[in-house]
């Protein structure tokens, strides 16, 4: 092996080298929350398992840490706490976009007054334009513009300017990875504490009644009436004034401080609106009932003066007395509920109850999330947030009654108060005063005691009343283990019954006590006192009810347990009658009789429920260790109330850290203690004898019962129950002289538990599947078992076994320096390397053989493919006393069978992470460091780790395949595998694990045949192994090649030290091929990037998932070296960057299947259609560019964009935006990190296909990285989100609609159960996960400011530098392809990108560098830019002008210089400087037309800039060029002008088009720009929805094109010119206007655009046609591809043609199909009268407004336009379409008449206009009516109503390529009354006939319409008409004839009536027989009306009488009733 060079060598050990131990085992003290741990009392020999069970609460945490952890683990996470004022160090880039002003970006409402429109846009004359623009200020100048300097010396300054001030770490700007894809992160479990609920803070600040003549005492605790159960113990207070308390001096002998306490902190896990804090409050006892007691309290006013004063003294008086006499005996008094649902936010709760199921399960915990709920969760969110300190003040308070004062009884009190919240009817009253303040308890309260009374930190002094913490009673099981010791008994006396007793007993009381032995002295102080008195008393005393025989009693009596219980420890009951009045010489209490309660019976506390018989005399002796239902008669007998019945009934709890309550862990515990101290056999366990010889039989058996314990008690003694399992595991045991082994019952029993836990609902589990508990408890409380103790057992002598474990001896390895690094650079990597090696470490040597290593004696059946056998191992059995913990666990997991074996694989991360743990420890207790790491452990283990790698990876394979629950599973396995050899990374030889990982490999290869599910499996595992922090190392990173050109690269196949060239070239492409040389020395990430590039490759179900993790993975790597600080100098990063450099080739093999960011929504979907031909475009080649995609690139005549990349590429699924974002960032950091002169030899060497792609990639990164501004900084985010959104959507839905059981299971329960990672179709943490997210998403409203500030400013730089990184690779592409001359199509693709860069909203930092570059590219490649890349060379000017338009000075500054030189080069290269001069200009009109935010004002300065430069360049001065760029600018100006017209009317569209309209006509001489604006209005009108003017811009573009063709060569399958439109519009003609005397094509730079082309005529023809047939102009669409389509025939693109041809036929079936429902426009007649509208004054023009637009609609959008305008008063419509009187009119208002009109067709014409279509397409007359009766009013009877019909002619014919015509004549006729009744019963026999004949028939429309005809009552009707004007023959010859019409049309009629009468008859229904009969009889009477009229023929007429023309009245002029001669005379009989 070739020697590393220096500068290697260095940066390997900087980096770390390879730490010798990554693992620290530390030991952490506990966090305690009170000042001192809460420890038994002192000076009590305790018996071993309480002493265990302290050790453990006491004990420091065990935790094995890693050294390096923080070197780039953490780093991976993207943590943002040590990087939270990373963005300070970021500098604010400028973008256009944040910086413009509203006020000058966007035109205020409309102006004031109505601008005149110029009678025609013509071009300012030179002169005055010149003016204009001399007068303003030019920007500052470029300096070295015009200095001559070489293109290579300004390439080196614009690259030392690029390279300035760049940021290091693109990775730090980056977005950080999504975690749901972050396997690598292993959560840190939950440190185990004490378990603390929703914590509520409770103070009592008054408590009084009306009068205060007593000392009262409170009780206060917490109900669930819905559980009916007490949820905390009392919390006892009281707030007597010092006087009252004076009262019972003599019953106090001390009062201690902590029961002083008037604030309690009540703790709840399960909150619930059925909580309920009630206070009870006792007073001392006296004598009379609660109720007489209660009377005063209820009547007397402590206010009242006089005698009530009197008698409130002397109540005090009394009061003190009963103090005196009966101070230490209280009485029941009242009580007052507070309900807390009001505390608890109901909304929140569902959630909070969901949540807090994560201590019972329901609901998988993420991984930060706590396991339980915080104390603050509650008061962060389910306190009502309005009011979080609330203060209650009640006024009434209930008294008890004393014959209900059990718990039973307050219940039910409850559940009515709620019901009602008066309980008042039932239970009498006291008025008082009770303020509680109730709000959530701080995190630090600062004088606070727990329940035992321990002060909790931190602790103050110097307050005078402390706080007390309240225990819980959980209404269900919290599983939480016991982590402090806690030991409290509770009692309840619950009822006596002594009716049947002697009759003294009746005010009864009962003494009770916690007594160590049978003498009165051995009361224990061990009770807690109440309030104001000692904190530890010996007895306490129950409350006393008057008179009551059987009495109830609520009393709570809570006692500290001592730690070492005894058979004579016991409860005593003495029941007392007490007298209150006071007696002569009688004491007050009189003895009444004795019970008690042992506390343990077989040595097991004694709880529950108990009916205890009650003795009448003393107690005998030694009453005490039995019970009292059980004791032995005794002499003399003992008396028993009512014979010895369970006449007292009490209850007993305990809340204990060390009494298990459960007999199997009672009796394992037990088991195990006795083993581990001397006892004497036989001893009890509970109620079985134990004798030596059953001892080991019985403790196997007491192990396997363990998993049959219940789930709560296992779970609070957890941690115990596993450190003795693992103790008797390896403990060696030697019992009645046999060696007993439970190792194997130890561990089965573990598997059990881990099993139950695992499965248990209730429990929570981590993002990885793992259960908390467990996980905590390997973390924290695992450590290695005690060194251990041989135990024998009397009687039996220690039995020695040889040793099992033999290790051959070994040659010491010793070597030194660089040898010692070479060896370790081979030994952590490939497993499969073969190199002569000179050292012999042993390390090495394994790693050499290519084959793995195979004990023949091993366990292992699994790899059969080695042959060496390195035997010597014997085997023999294991000694008894050299057991290590790692080496039992392994060897039972690989001897387990069956369940248990499958259990173990299953759980598999918990054995591993046990494994881990007790190795590291190991390690660390036999400093076994220094060794070399292969002799670290013994071969044995090493099998067995093999075997155990082995078999999980089977098990996986065999997994993954099953059903959802079980691959997930596996995912889980798969993960634990991997962070399992990841730990053995750390400890053992690395060669071992990486031949592990190379198993692991082929054998899930071998065994799985889905691609997808294989490679997310082996990309998770390998994300996890790459997340190492010595990934680097493991990885030979700095063995990469060329790491300086000069000298070959050491690489492990080159022995060389120097080589040819060509070897060297053959070297550079190699490093970006993913070789298997690379392979073998980059282990994993040559892993990794073949499962990248699988996954890429692959084209199967689900793999986009696949590919997203694959990404993800590879990005979080990159992440991770850019936050490391060991990775931040710039020759280690170059290396890491080798280190990744066959990405890139993978990158971009993957090129077609990115998602492309710059294809619109209309090419990616939206107006998809489903052909072949699109589906093919968009996945062949990226991006094609936009003209050419219009002109179907085939026949482009100047087709000079580069060809796109026409390599074969593979069909593959396209991968998704965030995916390609990933895999895009992965490529500019390589390209930002690597080593540039590398980058530019491989580019020189690249073919040219390649070179392609490489530009088309960084095509797609510009728009990838496009900044989107502030408001939408974190779109990505959401994007993501809605995407997870849809896919649970569609997900939930797939499983509702019932696929099996998961259907059913999802539809019983919404939340799915179980705790999957991210795999399989349960998505449930994710789904969890993006609540949250969604929630995060939801509240960026309530983002800061700052925190908005923030994210824009990474993600500006971010956008800046991305576009930095993509120009150097221009520049690098421009430099090392032209150094080898093959330029020729690569500027091209170059200029694409740059032009595309700027398109985009970029930063100034950028631009100042894109322009500089530009300007290179022009001073080096002018002449081919302006001969070959005309089209690139047209948007660029686009681009640059747009830009000169910028309100920043800077970007101003540079694109004004780039525009001048590009001006300059394109004069000075070829004189060819007009086709320049045409592309800005026409480059401005388009600006001008499509973006109405660009800045005029910014664009005159920069264009008086330009004239500066012109002005000031010498060497130009000498050419026509100055005078040139004079007379452009002058025309620029003068085209700005008309955008400042258009501004003005931005609010108005029909005036901004007819502006553009006229602005278009202008450039009728200049087709170029004619053509620009005409596609400028179509845009407008596409934006405006008007579509089929859209269309019309689009067919005169086209026909001024084919006139410019026509001109150029004449091609018969071409248009002739804008004739062969005709049939699309008669307006397309007015195009013909240029003729050849006006222009010539050939003219250079005239008609040079893309569309002046055959293709491009195609292009635009086909935009017409989609539009058209959006518009839906069906027929239009066949005239258009008339056209086309001779000229795809004579190209034989038949592909286009069936393209075409399919289009066609979907225009045809839509008119079949939408026949009359087709809707065109509604048309309007518009008058301005007024002189305010200035040009528009008395003008009239008729509107095109959508279909179905009503009259009011039209009305209120011009008056509210206009309105705003003028102002609205001002705005008057005229409601009437009479004509209008200029003389009558307001000058001061604007007048607007609105009429609606109808297309009008003069008879002949209606021949020809058959179908609706035609006759709503190509009409340009118009016809409204005006009603009017002689004497002025509208209307009027029959025979003096007139109609006034008028035709308006347009200026064109609708549709145009305006949406308004003006009105160029007008035309009136006026109908006499008769003709009007003539025209109206024309119209209604039409409506007849159409409701007859219409097919299929319409019942309600015929009979709608008969009804209308024949209706007797119908006013106005026929008959009416009939009457008026036949009735009889008129005097006036003249009218004659209009009679004989107007009969002829009755007799018309009447005859449609009857046909119509005949044909309701075959339609209507049997209920509508009648109706039909009444129409019948309708018609029959006006037929029999109008008879005798219409029968009656005016003999006159029907003589041969010759009539003159002329003689017919003069108001009826011939053409007027064209239309009516000719239907009657074909109708007349």
């Amino acid at each position: 092996m070739t020697q590393l060079n220096n500068l290697d060598l260095d940066l390997a050990q900087e980096l770390g080298d390879f730490p010798e131990d990554d693992l620290d085992v530390v030991f952490t003290p506990k966090e305690f929350r009170t000042l001192q741990p809460s420890v038994p009392e002192d000076g009590v020999e305790l018996d071993s398992h309480v002493k265990d069970c302290v050790q453990t609460y006491i004990r420091e945490w065990l935790i094995v840490n890693r050294k390096n952890q923080g070197s780039s683990d953490t780093c991976s996470l993207k943590n943002k706490g040590s990087r939270k004022d990373f963005h300070k160090t970021l500098q604010k880039q400028t973008f256009e976009s944040e910086t413009l002003d509203s006020g000058d970006a966007t035109f205020q409402a409309g102006p004031q007054h109505m601008p005149a429109l110029p009678e025609e846009a013509s071009r300012p004359s030179l002169g005055c334009s010149d003016l204009e623009l001399r007068s303003l200020q030019p920007d500052p100048r470029l300096e070295q513009l015009l200095r001559h300097v070489s293109a290579e010396e300004f390439e080196r300054l614009n690259e030392e300017a690029r390279r300035t001030n760049r940021h290091p770490e693109l990775l730090a700007l980056y977005p950080s990875v999504d975690e749901e894809d972050a396997v690598e992160i292993r959560p840190v479990p939950d440190c185990p504490k004490e378990h603390l609920g929703n914590r509520i803070l409770v103070k009592l600040q008054t408590l009084k009644f009306d009068i205060e003549i007593e000392p009262l005492f409170a009780s206060i605790a917490l109900y669930d009436i819905k559980e009916r159960k007490k949820i905390s113990e009392n919390f006892h207070c009281d707030l007597n004034s010092d006087s009252l308390r004076g009262f019972l001096r003599s019953h106090t002998p001390s009062i201690d401080l902590s029961t002083q306490a008037r604030s309690a902190i009540f703790s709840v896990t399960y909150p619930s609106p059925d909580i309920y804090l009630v206070i009870k409050i006792e007073k001392v006892l006296q004598q009379g009932e609660i109720g007489d007691c209660a009377e005063p309290y209820m009547v007397l006013k402590e206010s009242d003066a006089g005698k009530t004063k009197e008698k409130i003294e002397k109540l005090k008086a009394q009061a003190e007395s009963f103090c005196q006499r009966l101070g230490k005996y209280r009485m029941p008094f009242a009580w007052i509920p507070i309900s807390l649902s009001n505390f608890f936010n109901i909304s929140t709760l569902e959630r909070e109850i969901q949540e807090a199921e994560g201590l019972n399960g329901k609901d998988s915990s993420s991984d930060k999330k706590a396991t339980l709920l915080q104390a603050r969760r509650l008061s962060e969110r389910s306190f009502n947030s309005d009011d979080p300190a609330s203060t209650k003040t009640l006024n009434t308070f209930f008294k008890q009654e004393g014959d209900r004062l059990s718990d039973e009884d307050l219940f039910k009190f409850l559940a009515d108060f709620k019901r009602s919240s008066s309980l008042q009817r039932r239970i009498k009253t006291l008025p008082g005063t009770l303020k509680v303040e109730i709000s959530p308890a701080p995190e630090n309260i600062g004088y606070c005691l727990t329940p035992e009374l321990l002060p909790v930190k931190p602790f103050s002094e110097n307050r005078n009343r402390p706080l007390k913490e309240i225990l819980e009673f959980p209404i269900r099981e919290v599983y939480v283990p016991h982590t402090i010791y806690r030991n409290l008994l509770y009692v309840y006396p619950q009822r006596l019954n002594f009716a049947n007793r002697l009759a003294s007993a009746r005010n009864i009381t009962i003494k009770i006590q916690f007594m160590c032995g049978e003498d009165p002295s051995c009361a224990m102080p061990v009770i807690f006192g109440k309030s104001s008195g000692p904190e530890f008393v010996q007895e306490i005393y129950t409350a006393i009810t008057y008179h009551n025989k059987s009495p109830d009693f609520y009393e709570e009596v809570k006692i500290k347990l001592p730690a070492k219980l005894t058979e004579k420890h016991h409860l005593l009951f003495t029941f007392y009658h007490i007298s209150c009045q006071p007696k002569q010489g009688a004491s007050v209490e009189t003895l009444l009789g004795y019970s008690w309660l042992p506390i343990l019976l077989n040595d097991r506390l004694q709880t529950g429920h108990y009916s205890l018989p009650v003795a009448l005399d003393k107690l005998p002796l030694h009453y005490s260790i039995h019970s009292p239902e059980k004791i032995p008669s005794q002499t003399p007998p003992i008396k028993w109330v009512e014979g010895h019945k369970g006449v007292f009934i009490v209850d007993v709890q305990v809340v204990s850290s060390v009494h298990t309550q459960d007999n199997h862990l009672e009796k394992f515990f037990t088991l195990c203690h006795s083993l581990e101290s001397q006892v004497t056999f036989p001893f009890r366990v509970m109620d079985q004898k134990i004798t030596e010889a059953s001892l080991e039989h019985e403790l196997k058996l007491s192990i396997i019962c363990l998993n049959s314990s219940r789930l709560e008690p296992l779970v609070l003694f957890l941690h115990l129950v596993l450190d003795k399992l693992f103790q008797l595991a390896v403990q060696p045991m030697v019992i009645a002289g046999q060696t007993a082994n439970f190792s194997q019952f130890a561990f089965e029993s573990v598997v059990a538990i881990v099993n139950s836990l695992h499965n248990s609902k209730e429990l929570s589990k981590d993002q990885h599947g793992r259960n908390c508990l467990l996980a905590s408890y390997v973390y924290y409380v695992f450590r290695l078992p005690d060194p251990q103790r041989e135990v024998v057992k009397p009687g039996s002598s220690a039995v020695s076994t040889e040793s099992r474990y033999y290790t051959f001896g070994r040659t010491s390895a010793v070597s030194v320096g660089n040898k010692l690094l070479q060896s370790r650079v081979i030994s952590c990597s490939n497993p499969d390397i073969t190199v002569a090696q000179a050292t012999a470490d042993e390390e090495v040597k394994s790693v050499m053989s290519s084959k793995p290593v195979d004990h023949s004696s091993s366990r292992m059946s699994y790899y059969t493919e080695g042959t060496n056998d390195m035997s010597g191992l014997c085997a023999s059995t294991r000694p008894s006393n050299k057991k290590h913990f790692h080496e039992e666990l392994a060897l039972q997991m690989v001897v387990s069978t069956g369940i248990v074996r499958e259990t173990v694989f299953k759980y598999a991360w918990f054995f591993f992470e046990l494994l881990i743990k007790s190795m590291a420890q190991y390690v660390h207790n036999t400093e076994k460091q220094d060794n070399p790491r292969r002799s670290r452990f013994s071969d044995r283990f090493k099998d067995d780790i093999t075997t155990i790698v082995g078999v999980i990876t089977s098990e996986i394979a065999a997994l993954v395949v099953k059903p959802p629950k079980e691959s997930e599973q596996a995912e889980n396995i798969n993960i634990s595998l991997a962070f399992f050899l990841y730990d053995l990374l750390s400890l053992m030889d690395r060669g071992f694990v990486f031949k592990l990982i190379k198993h692991y490999c082929n054998q899930l290869s071998n065994k799985l045949n889905s691609l997808s599910t294989l490679i997310s499996m082996r990309l998770e595992f390998l994300r996890i192994l790459c997340s190492h922090e010595h990934y680097l190392s493991l990885n030979l990173f700095f063995m990469t090649s060329a790491s300086a050109p000069a000298s070959p690269s050491p690489s492990l196949s080159s022995q060389n030290s120097s080589s040819c060239s060509s070897y060297q070239d053959q070297k550079i492409t190699g490093m970006f091929d993913l070789s298997t040389e690379y392979r073998q020395q980059h282990f994993l990430t040559g892993l990794l990037f073949t499962e990248l590039a699988a996954a890429l490759d692959a084209d199967s179900e689900g793999i986009s998932k696949v590919q997203r993790k694959a990404v993800s993975a590879i990005l979080s790597l990159l992440s991770s070296h850019d936050l490391d600080p060991r990775c931040s100098k710039k020759e280690v990063k170059i290396k890491i960057a080798a280190l990744y450099l066959p990405l890139v080739g993978i990158i971009l093999d993957s090129l077609p299947q990115l998602h492309d960011f710059t294809i619109s929504d209309i090419r990616s979907g939206k107006g998809r259609t489903g052909n072949p031909e699109e589906e093919q475009e968009s996945s062949s080649a990226i991006n094609q560019n936009v003209a050419l995609a219009i002109a179907g690139s085939q026949f482009n005549i100047r087709n000079s964009g580069i060809p796109l990349v026409s390599l074969p590429y593979r069909q593959s699924a396209t991968l998704g935006p965030d995916t390609t974002r990933n895999l895009l960032i992965c490529f500019l950091w390589i390209m930002k990190n690597a080593d540039q002169n590398i980058i530019q030899k491989w580019i020189a060497d690249l073919p040219s296909m390649q070179l392609n792609r490489i530009l088309d990639l960084l095509f797609i990164c510009v728009s990838c990285f496009e900044y989107k501004g502030k408001q939408s900084s974190d779109k990505v985010s959401t994007q993501a989100l809605q995407k997870s959104r849809d896919v649970k959507a569609r997900l939930e839905e797939a499983l509702l609609r019932g696929e099996g059981a998961r259907g059913e299971m999802m539809k019983r329960c919404r939340i799915p159960a179980g705790n999957d990672r991210s795999a399989g179709i349960n998505e449930n943490l994710r789904w969890r996960k993006e609540q949250t997210q969604w929630r995060q998403a939801n509240e960026r409203q309530d983002k800061t400011k700052a925190e908005l500030d923030q994210e824009a400013l990474i993600s500006g730089n971010l956008a800046t530098e991305a576009n930095l990184i993509i120009l150097d690779m221009q520049e690098n592409i421009i430099q090392a392809s032209f150094a080898a001359e093959c330029r020729d199509n690569l500027l091209g693709g170059v200029l694409k990108v740059l032009v595309n860069s700027l398109g985009y909203d970029q930063s100034t930092t950028y631009l100042t560098h894109c322009f500089a570059t530009l300007r290179a590219l022009i001073a080096k490649f002018g002449d081919l830019l302006f001969e070959e890349e005309v089209e690139q060379c047209a948007d660029l000017c686009q681009r640059v002008l747009h830009h000169c338009s910028s309100s920043i000075d800077i970007t101003r500054t540079q694109a004004c210089a780039t525009l001048y030189l590009l001006m300059r080069y394109s004069f000075s290269s070829t004189s060819n400087f007009s086709r320049v001069k045409m592309q800005v200009t026409m480059s401005l009109a388009s600006l001008v037309g499509k973006s109405p935010e660009f800045n005029e004002e910014f664009l005159r300065r920069s264009l008086r800039t330009i004239l500066a430069y012109a002005e000031e360049d010498a060497d130009m001065q000498a050419t026509p060029f100055p005078i040139q760029v004079e007379e452009l600018l002058c025309n620029l100006n003068g085209i700005l002008s008309d955008t400042v017209k258009m501004r003005e009317f931005q609010e108005d569209p029909e005036m901004l088009m007819d502006l553009m309209y006229r602005i278009a006509k202008g450039y009728q001489t200049s087709p170029d720009l004619r053509l620009t604006w005409l596609q400028n209005m179509a845009e407008k009108h596409t934006k405006r929805k008007c579509y089929t003017e859209a269309a019309m811009c689009l067919v005169h573009a086209a026909a001024l094109v084919s006139e410019y063709l026509s001109m150029l060569e004449d091609r018969n399958y071409l248009p002739v010119g804008s004739i062969s439109f005709q049939n699309i519009s008669s307006n397309v003609l007015e195009e013909s206007a240029v003729s050849d005397d006006v222009l010539s094509p050939d003219e250079d730079g005239i008609c040079s655009g893309r569309y002046f082309s055959e293709s491009g005529l195609v292009g635009l023809l086909e935009q017409a046609a989609e539009l058209f047939s959006t518009g839906g102009l069906y027929e239009t669409v066949n005239e258009v591809y008339k056209i086309v389509i001779p000229i795809l025939e004579a190209h034989r693109d038949f592909r286009k043609l069936t393209l075409t041809h399919s289009k066609l036929q979907k225009a045809f079936d839509s008119i079949i199909n939408k026949g009359q429902k087709r809707m065109f426009g509604t048309y309007f007649r518009v008058g301005f009268y007024g002189s305010k509208f200035g040009d528009l004054d008395e003008q009239e023009f008729v509107y095109k407004e959508p279909a179905i637009t009503k009259l009011p609609e039209i009305s209120h959008r011009l008056e509210g336009f206009y309105g705003q305008c003028f102002g609205e008063d001002v705005v008057e419509v005229i409601k009437d379409s009479a004509p209008v009187d200029k003389r009558k009119l307001d000058p001061n208002k604007a007048y607007i008449q609105i009429t609606f009109v109808e297309p009008y067709f003069d008879e002949y014409e209606m021949k020809d206009r058959v179908t609706y279509f035609e006759k709503n397409f190509n009409i340009c007359r118009f016809m409204y009516t005006t009603p009017f009766t002689v004497d002025g009013r509208p209307r009027g009877e029959l025979h003096e109503q007139y109609k006034r019909n008028t035709i308006l002619t347009t200026m064109h014919a609708f549709p145009y390529i305006k949406t308004r015509l003006n009105v160029i004549q007008r035309e009136e006729f006026i109908l006499t009354p008769i003709e009007v009744a003539i025209e109206d019963m024309r119209k209604k026999t039409q409506e007849l006939t159409a409701a007859t004949n219409q097919e299929p028939p319409d019942a309600k429309m015929l009979q709608m319409v008969l009804q209308g005809s024949v209706g007797a009552t119908v006013n106005q009707g026929p008959l009416e008409v009939a009457q008026v004007f036949l009735a009889e023959i008129p005097a006036d010859p003249k009218l004659y004839r209009h009679h004989n019409k107007l009969r002829l049309c009755f007799k018309e009629f009447i005859m449609r009536c009857g046909e119509a009468v005949e044909k309701n008859k075959h339609l209507i229904t049997a209920d509508q027989r009648e109706y039909h009969q009444e129409l019948k009889r309708n018609y029959i009477k006006l037929k029999d009306s109008l008879r005798p009229m219409i029968e009656r023929k005016i003999p006159e007429l029907y003589k041969p009488v010759q009539l003159k023309v002329h003689s017919i009245r003069e108001s009826f002029r011939n053409h007027s009733f064209r239309k009516y001669d000719a239907q009657t005379s074909s109708q007349s009989t």
